[in-house]
């Protein structure tokens, strides 16, 4: 009986967590269609990403990419932290650039939650 209650109170953990949020004056498919921001659409949509970019923390890995789609780039640091990177200026990547570009980037703890947001 005690295991029992304590099986269901993981379960109702694992599943609390932030919903989805909605992003105000912000395309996403728009955002998702230009990876690497290589046809240069994304720069439009930074100033209502920066006012809303609070919305994005706390949320988990899987939820950024449900959002914001798979990340341009990714680098996975030491004890478990990873980093995405979205560029929001062509880079290095795009054929038409060799500048380093504007990025939008996520850090998350080792908890898979969004930490840190910045736009570099």
């Amino acid at each position: 009986m005690k295991y029992t209650f304590l099986l269901i109170l993981l379960f109702v953990l694992a599943g609390c967590g932030k919903s989805l949020p909605t992003l105000e004056n912000f395309d996403t498919k728009l955002w998702k269609d230009d990876r690497g921001a290589c046809k240069n659409l994304r720069i439009g949509l930074e100033q209502s990403l920066t006012l809303q970019k609070d919305k994005l923390l706390g949320l988990k890995e899987v939820q950024i990419v449900e959002l914001l789609g798979r990340p341009d780039e990714n680098e996975l640091y030491q004890r478990n932290q990873k980093f995405y990177f979205y560029h929001l200026s062509p880079g290095k990547t795009c054929e038409s650039s060799n500048v380093e570009s504007k990025v939008l980037e996520i850090r998350f703890n080792a908890m898979g939650l969004a930490k840190e947001i910045f736009i570099k």
